[in-house]
């Protein structure tokens, strides 16, 4: 059995991987790179005004975070939508539980919001999802620093229902462009 790699080596291999995928985006013919762009752009605008539309019907406190969600976690791709839609419930639970521990603990100070980003992301790690680390900074600062009206366990709770509606709209969203791009290259496919 081989010994685990060092953080370092870890963490060296990653920067190649990294650095190789980056150049074989560049060297896409521009037009390519034009398509994908548009594609994401039109996934991300159904998904935002999906998320942004519904979060008026429902009258959440403010539509736009659902919004806003909805761009950030939608990729071309489902399975790297959910992916980046698990990191943003996750970061968004542990910011939302960080921000209102530190609320209700120490108060309205700076330092109880230093102390709840650092637990926050800290927490993340150590359930292994670090990834989900800087989204639950995110959050623990909409918690703690945007001016709010009524209870901090509230706006925590609005916070997080408006991001599960954001994923919600992305990953429906991608999921059926994913299907109808499968059929319209199954039937390009066909005609060859």
């Amino acid at each position: 059995m081989s010994e685990p790699l060092s953080l370092r080596e870890t963490l060296r291999r990653l920067l190649i991987s990294q650095e190789g995928m980056s150049a074989i985006y560049r060297r896409l013919p521009w037009t390519h790179r034009l398509v994908q762009g548009l594609w994401l752009a039109l996934l991300a605008l159904v998904a935002a005004s999906a998320a942004y539309g519904l979060g008026l019907l429902l009258h959440t406190q403010q539509a736009f975070w659902a919004a806003l969600t909805a761009i950030a976690v939608t990729q071309q791709g489902y399975l790297d939508t959910r992916d980046s839609s698990r990191d943003q419930i996750i970061g968004a639970l542990v910011g939302g539980v960080a921000g209102l521990a530190a609320a209700l603990l120490w108060g309205e100070h700076y330092s109880a919001y230093a102390l709840a980003i650092v637990c926050a992301i800290t927490a993340c790690w150590l359930f292994g999802v670090g990834s989900a680390g800087r989204l639950s900074g995110s959050t623990t600062t909409i918690v703690m620093l945007v001016p709010h009206t009524g209870a901090f366990w509230l706006v925590a709770l609005t916070r997080i229902g408006e991001v599960a509606l954001g994923i919600i709209c992305a990953l429906l969203v991608v999921a059926v462009a994913e299907r109808l791009q499968a059929r319209w290259v199954r039937v390009a496919e066909s005609n060859h």
